[in-house]
């Protein structure tokens, strides 16, 4: 088929790969109302265009825990990336890598640091979760920063994993899911050649090398529900926050008190995000909590947001809302299921080629310029 938007590559991704994979990055939890609405109050947020200004010279990039970025954007953390492509961690870093913008390897990556690290000249993002085993947690940390990472991004609105009913009736969890997603496979030749066969190991990398041996995914949903750790709470990240003595931004916040302890806490950033609605099914759209907490935190710490973002204009969107940056998760992972790393980077230049017509159109010629004034009140 033909990509010519950004959101061309979910339908090419639904076409490559098998339905229990397709599912777990598309769907959300429980009926799915916050996924949804992730997307359509993000929609709804009106631009206010002006003409006339000048706008020959501009600049998409900004600053960011002091690096460059071509523009306002990173990869977000996504669970199991290995599995959309070949070794796709590693694709994905390399054509976020390319652009210029972070990339960020997540916990429960099939790919581990020490494999990606390499792949890439600019530093890396790594995503940490609170499991209850914290020999663990120590063990990763210490290899992110043998390896140069230079953000640590911690999640801490997935104490345990939320309903995802559609990972039961695809064949990602339930009865029979291992004989159902072989089957899901045969039917996916592609998927099969590339992924199953020649992108092996098939396992949890960064917890792999802790253990010593495979943590296989024959029941991944169950490993989370077992070793995510519900007791998390503020005093769990004080070893960490001294231990890390490089950016640390908390990711899963929704509510402008909890933001606010996240800058007693001592926080560099903060990421709102519910989660792309995978958690807690009704709570707020990213687009509806941003602005609350912009004007609780804004200037305290950097603030970051994902979950709805498809296109440039929401990225232009989020940033009049009070975002500094934005991270996208679903978004590449179609391009990188669709068409690997060339995806990727074919994804990431139409973000910025309609940020570009988006920041024309309402007359802002460089990041730094667009706030509320940005959007019609």
């Amino acid at each position: 088929m033909i990509i010519s938007a950004s959101t061309d590559y979910r339908k090419a991704a639904k076409r490559k790969l098998p339905p229990f994979l397709f599912h777990y990055i598309d769907g959300g939890a429980y009926a799915e109302h916050t996924l949804a609405r992730n997307v359509a109050d993000l929609s709804e947020v009106a631009l206010r265009q002006r003409v006339l200004k000048d706008m020959s010279q501009l600049d998409l990039s900004t600053e960011l825990f002091g690096e460059q970025l071509r523009m306002p954007l990173a990869l977000s953390p996504v669970g199991l990336t290995g599995m959309y492509a070949r070794r796709g961690e590693v694709q994905a870093a390399r054509a976020a890598d390319r652009f210029g913008i972070p990339f960020t390897l997540s916990t429960v990556s099939v790919c581990p640091i020490e494999e990606v690290v390499p792949a890439i000249k600019r530093p890396m993002w790594f995503q940490l979760y609170v499991l209850k085993d914290r020999g663990f947690m120590q063990n990763v940390l210490e290899r992110a920063k043998a390896a140069g990472c230079s953000t640590l991004v911690f999640t801490v609105d997935m104490p345990t994993p939320g309903a995802r009913y559609r990972d039961a009736h695809s064949g990602m969890s339930g009865p029979y899911a291992a004989m159902r997603r072989y089957a899901q496979a045969v039917l996916h030749p592609f998927w099969a050649w590339d992924v199953g066969l020649h992108g092996k190991p098939h396992d949890l990398g960064n917890i792999s090398r802790y253990k010593g041996g495979a943590v296989g995914l024959e029941d991944y949903i169950g490993y989370l529900a077992d070793n995510f750790d519900p007791s998390i709470s503020w005093k769990d990240l004080e070893w960490i926050r001294e231990f890390w003595d490089g950016p640390m931004v908390i990711k899963g916040i929704l509510d402008a008190e909890d933001a606010k302890d996240a800058v007693r806490f001592g926080a560099d950033g903060i990421v709102v995000s519910n989660h792309g609605g995978r958690q807690l099914d009704g709570v707020l759209s990213t687009a509806r909590a941003l602005p609350a907490i912009a004007d609780a935190v804004k200037g305290d710490l950097k603030i970051l947001v994902d979950s709805g973002i498809r296109n440039g204009l929401d990225i232009v969107r989020m940033l009049a809302l009070g975002a500094d940056c934005c991270m996208i998760g679903r978004a590449y992972i179609y391009a990188l299921a669709a068409a690997g790393e060339t995806g990727v980077s074919h994804l990431l230049e139409l973000l910025e080629k309609e940020m570009r017509v988006a920041m024309t159109l309402t007359a802002n010629a460089k990041i730094s310029d667009i706030n509320r004034n940005t959007l019609v009140q």
